[in-house]
C-alpha cells in the first residue's frame, strides 16, 4: 500500500466493507462526542468518546490498566481481535490507536480516510446501537518506548533529537492556547528549538495518508529524518500521536515517541522552557 513501511496498519474502506460480519474484527469509532455517531455509523461500530475512554477529565491519557481492560471487553473486543478504528477527526483514531499500543494489543489497525472517506462513497451507515456480548481482555504488557515523559523531552532540547510541534501555527507561536486563553501560571508558545510541522499536512485531501514518498520527501526537509530520535507532541498528545503514527508505521522510524502529557503538561509546570 503506497510503499509504507508497515502497510499491515492500514485497511481501505473497501476491506472494512467485506469484514462487517467478521467476527474476529472489532470496528470502533472514536470521536469528541457522539454526535456524528448518532446521525450514522459503519454497521456494527462501538463508540469510544476520546474525552471519556481514552483521557482523563484532566485531558491526560487514562493507563489505568483495568479501565481499559473493562472498555475492551465490554466492547466485545478480546486479545485476539483484530481492532479497526477510524474517526470523524483526523487525529482521533490514531489517539486510541497509540494507546492500545502502549499496552500491547498486537492487532490494531487504522482505517484509511476515516468516516469521511466512507460517506464520499455512500456506503452503509447505521444508526442502530450494537449489541456487543463481553468478553474477558488481559492487559499486556506496558510499552515505554513509545511514549515520552517531560523529564525525556527537557533533555532532548538542545541536541540531535528532534522535537516536532503538530499544532496549529497560532498555537506554535503562542497567539492560541489549548482550548481556552492562558491562566494563572499557564503559558503559550513552544518548546524551544522544536521543528512546528502540522499533523494535516500528512493527509490528502480525502483524509487519506499521502505515499510514503511524498511524506519521507516532506518530513526530510523539515530535518525529521530516521537516523534521529524523534518526539512529537501537540496539546494534549492526540494530535501527536498521529504524526507519530506516520513516522513510525508508515515511514518506518524506529525511534520515534509520543509526549502524550504535550503542552497540557508543559506549559503548566514552573521551570520548563518556553518560547514564542
Amino acid at each position: 500500500m503506497l510503499n509504507y513501511a508497515h502497510p499491515e496498519v492500514l485497511v481501505d474502506t473497501q476491506w472494512v466493507a467485506e469484514h462487517l460480519s467478521d467476527r474476529k474484527v472489532r470496528l470502533i469509532q472514536t470521536d469528541m462526542d457522539i454526535t456524528a455517531y448518532n446521525s450514522g455509523h459503519i454497521p456494527g461500530a462501538v463508540f469510544w468518546n476520546t474525552f471519556i475512554t481514552i483521557m482523563q477529565p484532566d485531558y491526560r491519557f487514562n493507563f489505568d490498566s483495568s479501565a481499559l481492560s473493562e472498555l475492551l471487553a465490554r466492547s466485545g473486543i478480546a486479545n485476539d481481535t483484530t481492532i479497526i478504528i477510524y474517526s470523524n477527526h483526523n487525529a482521533g483514531a490514531n489517539c486510541a490507536f497509540w494507546l492500545l499500543k502502549v499496552f500491547g494489543h498486537n492487532d490494531v489497525r487504522i482505517m484509511n480516510g476515516g468516516r469521511k472517506k466512507w460517506l464520499v462513497e455512500k456506503r452503509p451507515v447505521s444508526t442502530e446501537i450494537p449489541t456487543i456480548t463481553p468478553t474477558i481482555y488481559t492487559v499486556q504488557n506496558f510499552d515505554t518506548n513509545i511514549r515520552a515523559l517531560q523529564d525525556q523531552v527537557q533533555a532532548a532540547i538542545n541536541t540531535d533529537s528532534v522535537l516536532v510541534d503538530v499544532r496549529t501555527p497560532q498555537e506554535y507561536c503562542g497567539e492560541l492556547f489549548l482550548m481556552n486563553p492562558p491562566e494563572k501560571t499557564e503559558r503559550a508558545g513552544h518548546i524551544p528549538n522544536a521543528v512546528h510541522l502540522f499533523y494535516e499536512l500528512a493527509l490528502n485531501e480525502d483524509d487519506t495518508f499521502k505515499s510514503a514518498e511524498e511524506l519521507y520527501t516532506f518530513y526530510h526537509s523539515k530535518g525529521i529524518t530516521p537516523d534521529k530520535e524523534v518526539i512529537t507532541y501537540c496539546a494534549v498528545g492526540a494530535r501527536s500521536s498521529h504524526t507519530w503514527f506516520v513516522l513510525k508505521y508508515l515511514l518506518g522510524y524506529e525511534n520515534v515517541r509520543n509526549y502524550d502529557g504535550s503542552w497540557n503538561e508543559w506549559s503548566r509546570l514552573p521551570d520548563t522552557p518556553v518560547e514564542t
